[in-house]
């Protein structure tokens, strides 16, 4: 064990890790946390960096967080918008349509919240909500359906051509990973919240699921905008490569100094491809 002779003269987190492997401590995951926390101040800093290019260059960008109920689409965002300038970026996370909103057209209420110029927004669940969700508990027809998967590829492409960059995520979970992570929000009365009946019929409704991505990938995954698909069973891990992706797709001022950093693991970030070895089926 350290003694308090070595806590006294150990000065930094690299000379703690020394010291107590000199001691024969096992520090695995000690040292994995420590490089969590300096890789994510890195790239929170990077994220920083790259906002304020985003807004010199009245750039518009959209950032969609997809996936099965406690993959992690939440706290990867909390961590993303941890630093940024609340004036140029914004969270949208809608709730049910009103009764107004479902006689307009579908996509009407989301066009409202797309980015200004200089602005980036990250979408908690978007419009994709009517290629899984809705299908799968029975929130729309299918009719509604078959429209949107109609209609959604031009949708995007209006927006390309238009100049808003929209970078597509779906956060890949195993079943088993998601019924532990509902098992610990009911047991933590801070994360109860998150727990509504939709999430339990996730479970029970998995294969369901897994019929109607696999339908909006092959629908809606286009070269103007793809789907990338992270696998979250390690949510720091898939925090982290979201960032790098986020990152590398844009060539903003002082990016060169980080080098091969800002590169993402493709064995955690991957474009979507027909036989691509997913974790969530």
């Amino acid at each position: 064990m350290l003694t308090e002779k070595d806590l006294t003269t150990i000065t930094d987190r690299k000379a703690l890790i020394q010291k107590a492997k000199s001691r024969g401590l096992k520090m695995n995951k000690h040292v994995w946390n420590l490089s969590y926390e300096e890789q994510l101040k890195d790239l929170q800093a990077e994220l920083v960096n790259l906002q304020q290019w985003i807004a010199k260059n009245k750039k518009r960008v959209a950032v969609i967080f997809e996936g099965r109920d406690a993959a992690g689409k939440g706290g990867s965002i909390k961590r993303f918008v941890e630093h940024l300038n609340p004036r140029s970026m914004r969270v949208v996370a809608l709730s049910k349509p009103t009764e107004v909103e479902k006689g307009q057209w579908y996509f009407r209420r989301y066009i409202k919240e797309l980015p200004n110029p200089g602005e980036i927004v990250f979408f908690d669940r978007s419009w994709y909500n009517r290629a899984v969700v809705e299908p799968v508990m029975d929130f729309c027809s299918k009719e509604e359906y078959n429209q949107f998967m109609l209609q959604v590829p031009e949708f995007e492409h209006m927006l390309y051509e238009d100049g808003v960059t929209v970078i597509k995520f779906w956060f890949s979970i195993s079943k088993d990973e998601q019924a532990k992570r509902f098992k610990a929000r009911l047991a933590n009365p801070l994360k109860r919240w998150k727990f509504s009946p939709v999430d339990e019929k996730g479970q029970q409704m998995w294969d369901k699921y897994t019929k109607y991505k696999e339908l909006m990938f092959s629908g809606s995954h286009t070269d103007f905008c793809p789907w990338l698909i992270v696998s979250t069973n390690d949510k720091r891990t898939a925090r982290l490569e979201s960032m790098r992706y986020v990152l590398s797709r844009f060539d903003y001022d002082g990016k060169k100094e980080a080098g091969s950093f800002l590169m993402p693991d493709p064995n955690v970030v991957a474009r979507y491809y027909r036989h691509l070895a997913q974790i969530d089926y």
